[in-house]
């Protein structure tokens, strides 16, 4: 604990370390970095399933009270002492070294799976090219009389989803082989990855304008786009209108304490190596059932179509299976992850006219993000690589970030398999949740009890992009983020054991 008194052991590396070009590329790594594929599928799933606008509640508590001060403490210590994760805590006390450690195991574990999401948005997007989109159609069969037997009983945009793209198994013990497709696909992803990080911030900082920025014009479009439609209204209400009973639930406050480090990338390593840096069914039915031309019933005409069939030809509408349409009824069937970006909003943009157009740019727009996204994770492998010095000093920094992607891309082969996105699902569901939470406690208690509160981690000759000023004074209890983390660990245990008593490690297959 020695090295936590005193003067700061501080190297001397501004000369030699690289530097922002300006406070905007930092800015905008950091941006994209934090918002990341998660904000996308998993906060709009959690926000609905969790009473809607009441999920807000807790989120904006932890957000205050966990997220704000984590984040102000990984970008301080990172520019104050210039170093990686692994660097930093070693710096301030040697005791420390295996929460840097841990923090580059979970960059380099997510940043296996990661890529891998990346591949399958690249091959819906080298597969929006084409009209109509392949997944608008079911294949013919193989005596060409007819459509697949599977696709019409599953539906075009699953049959795509898990036969066409992944080709799944039936389980995990069902290995398969290696799907070529998906293999080049991953090629391309870690290929695209190196280019970009293959001189660290010098290349991502002339990246990250585009892949920061593209993003959020094409959400823009898309959220014009979904105000214009109809019952946007309906469901905007029914997202945002507070359930207050689900907060009894103790899941909620966990989902949204956990969302909290996906939101910002929390206590992966990352932000603190940057900052070193500083249609409906029923209508369908009486089309099909009447002989209607198609399109000829619209949504508002359909109550009094029904009305009137059923007043002159009752026994034929009896016949049909028709349902009763709840708006709550649909919204309460949700889907995250995976199922909501490649099923999901995939169907949706079968029904947007000019449908590869908004394919395109939908799968350009999920591209960008997570690329963003890969680049702090990258940087929480590379940075404390360097910052060791595994390799000699005369070996180009292009060559140990070569070294690095070909290690990844070897490490995520697995994930081409056919049972490969039920290896993805673990990495998912164990590599980071519960590791981000006891990383970010040790962080906490690092930061407070070991290199001191109340020492000021931005002397005044040393402030730069962040002035400590404009923290807030959460940040300076030391009794927050500890309260936080703390409750976060016993909401997982509690989470992880089942009525019975039985924790079950493996409920995921």
């Amino acid at each position: 604990m020695a090295q936590a008194s005193g003067m700061d052991p501080l190297v001397d590396i501004e000369d030699e370390r690289p530097k922002w070009d300006n406070k905007l590329q930092y800015l905008l790594s950091c941006i994209g970095f934090a918002v990341g594929l998660g904000n996308i599928w998993r906060f709009p799933y959690l926000c609905h399933t969790h009473g809607g606008g009441a999920f807000l509640i807790p989120y904006f508590i932890a957000l205050v009270f966990e997220g704000i001060p984590l984040f102000y403490i990984e970008l301080a210590i990172g520019q104050r002492l210039r170093r990686g994760s692994i660097g930093v805590w070693k710096t301030i006390s040697p005791y420390l070294g295996g929460v840097g450690l841990g923090c580059f195991s979970v960059s380099f574990l997510v940043s296996l799976y990661y890529n891998t999401i990346l591949l399958w948005v690249l091959w819906f997007f080298l597969n929006s090219f084409q009209h109509p989109l392949p997944w608008s159609t079911c294949p013919l069969d193989l005596n060409r009389t007819g459509f697949v037997q599977e696709c019409q009983s599953s539906g075009t945009v699953s049959y795509f989803w898990y036969r066409q793209t992944l080709n799944i198994t039936s389980d995990i013990s069902n290995t398969g082989t290696i799907q070529w497709k998906l293999f080049l696909c991953l090629v391309a992803c870690w290929t695209t990855v190196y280019l970009c990080v293959i001189r660290g911030i010098e290349s991502t900082g002339k990246v990250i304008y585009f892949t920061a920025l593209f993003p959020y014009l094409v959400l823009t479009i898309f959220l014009i786009r979904g105000l214009t439609l109809p019952g946007a209204t309906e469901g905007l209400t029914y997202l945002f209108t507070p359930n207050m009973k689900i907060l009894q639930n103790p899941r909620v406050w966990l989902d949204a304490a956990t969302q909290i480090f996906f939101s910002l990338s929390l206590a992966f390593g990352g932000h603190i190596a940057f900052a070193s840096y500083n249609q409906p069914r029923n209508i369908l039915s009486l089309i099909n059932e009447f002989d209607f031309p198609e399109l000829s019933i619209s949504r508002d005409e359909y109550p009094s179509v029904l009305m009137y069939l059923n007043a002159t030809q009752p026994e034929r509408v009896a016949r049909l299976p028709l349902k009763t349409c709840h708006l709550e009824d649909f919204l309460d069937k949700s889907a995250s992850g995976p199922g909501l970006a490649f099923i999901v909003f995939t169907e949706a943009v079968l029904h947007m006219p000019g449908a590869s157009v908004w394919s395109v740019l939908f799968f350009g727009m999920l591209f960008t993000l997570g690329l963003s996204s890969m680049f702090g994770n990258m940087e929480g492998v590379i940075t404390p690589l360097f910052d060791m010095g595994i390799l000699p000093k005369g070996v180009p920094k292009e060559t140990m970030t070569g070294v690095v992607c070909f290690i990844c891309f070897l490490s995520a082969i697995c994930f081409t398999l056919q049972s490969g996105s039920y290896w993805l699902e673990i990495f998912d569901s164990f590599a980071a949740s519960l590791n981000l939470i006891i990383f970010a406690f040790m962080e906490v208690v690092g930061v407070i009890h070991v290199y001191g509160i109340k020492r000021n981690i931005f002397p005044q000759e040393r402030r730069s992009s962040i002035q400590a000023g404009y923290r807030l004074p959460v940040c300076s209890c030391p009794s927050c983020p500890h309260c936080g983390s703390l409750e976060l660990l016993w909401l997982s245990y509690c989470s992880s054991t089942d009525r019975g008593g039985r924790t079950h490690i493996w409920k995921v297959l």
